[in-house]
């Protein structure tokens, strides 16, 4: 029994030469590659020479079809399929609009094709700034978290079977061009050549799927975000090993690129004050060291004097801690021990000198215990 792209291949043949079951070689190769099939796919037609050097018998494979009812247009071609629940984010009342919030609100807002590349290091609130961008509008977003394994049938879709028949599931890529949603890549340095099925979508043109033979025209509000921690050429540093380079001609598909970086303090404060509402363990002191804990860290990693950061994201983690454990350091430690023994005393070091009332805490709390 043929499997169903060799059925398909076969199909197309005939739909394209109907009064023949002989055919050159040529004739099923590029009719086989313009469906996106393999050669796996097509060899199978291959097996039965006529009396024409370079042609193929296939009238044992399409005389059985020919008692088959006539098939219309429509039918020809590969059923697609797509999921039509809609994805919206939700306003989190934790977020602080900062940065570039509103330069990207206003492109979203635009409906207009208009690709951006958002870099930065992790935990800096890059893709969480997107996402509250497409919730103040209540725009669909559809998040795709890209990895070295991503793929076209990733992206665009492929084949499965449902219901024991075969049809093309739309991935979200076409998804989101046909809703007109924006569209999240996120951590696209991740990927590989894998993802150059991407290119001509990233001029917000039509696009052939070549599986189906389908054209999908990207509808208005259609827009791709990219996020990453690094611009595109690796990680020099190392601390991004997985990080890849991007093709040049991807990259330049982008309209603009940011380049986002840590909160400035005042707003730091705040997201960390939100969450530690959220977590209702609200200490303002507490808060206040923490971002400038972080700020100096920071600071000191600029100019090469440690080799790890406190992120934002980090000290909401810290927040979330304290409010369960009700122990400034002990969080603090918790939180960071992911470093190595060096690095997390030096840090904790460092808070206790901007905090010196946290080590007195502890000492009380000892002495307590006692």
């Amino acid at each position: 029994m043929m499997n169903v792209n060799t059925k398909n291949i076969l199909d197309k043949l005939i739909e394209s030469n109907p009064d023949t079951t002989i055919y050159r070689k040529a004739t099923i190769v590029d009719t086989a590659k313009s469906l996106g099939f393999a050669k796996a796919d097509w060899a199978p037609l291959l097996e039965t020479k006529a009396d024409v050097r370079g042609q193929y018998d296939l009238s044992a494979l399409i005389l059985p079809l020919r008692d088959e009812p006539i098939k219309d247009s429509t039918t020809l071609s590969m059923q697609s399929i797509v999921n039509q629940e809609k994805n919206f984010a939700s306003v989190d009342e934790t977020f602080v609009p900062w940065g570039f919030f509103k330069d990207v609100t206003k492109v979203i807002k635009s409906e207009m094709f208009y690709p951006i590349y958002i870099s930065g290091l992790s935990g800096n609130g890059k893709t969480f700034m997107v996402e509250q961008s497409c919730a103040k509008l209540n725009r669909e977003f559809i998040r795709v978290q890209i990895n070295p394994e991503t793929d076209e049938d990733d992206l665009l879709g492929g084949f499965r079977l449902i219901d024991g028949e075969t049809v093309f599931s739309k991935g979200p890529v076409l998804k989101a061009m046909e809703n007109g949603a924006v569209l999240l890549l996120d951590e696209i340095d991740r990927a590989t050549n894998k993802i150059m099925c991407l290119q001509g979508i990233l001029e917000g043109k039509p696009v052939l799927v070549k599986k189906t033979g389908e054209t999908i025209t990207p509808q208005p509000g259609f827009n791709i975000i990219a996020t990453a921690n690094t611009k595109g050429k690796g990680s020099d540093d190392g601390r991004f090993t997985a990080a890849s380079i991007i093709d040049e001609a991807f990259l330049e598909r982008f309209t603009i690129s940011i380049d986002q970086r840590f909160p400035a303090k005042s707003v730091e404060t705040k997201i960390v004050m939100k969450h530690m509402a959220k977590f209702d363990a609200i200490d303002g002191d507490f808060a206040e060291k923490l971002v400038t804990w972080a700020d100096i860290i920071r600071k000191t990693f600029d100019d090469d004097g440690v080799d790890e950061v406190v992120s934002t994201r980090r000290l909401c983690h810290i927040t979330q801690s304290f409010a369960i454990f009700g122990d400034k350091l002990k969080a603090i430690d918790l939180c960071i021990s992911r470093f190595d023994d060096d690095t997390k005393e030096a840090f904790l070091d460092l808070y206790t000198k901007v905090d010196s009332g946290a080590l007195e805490d502890e000492t009380m709390e000892d002495s307590d215990v006692g």
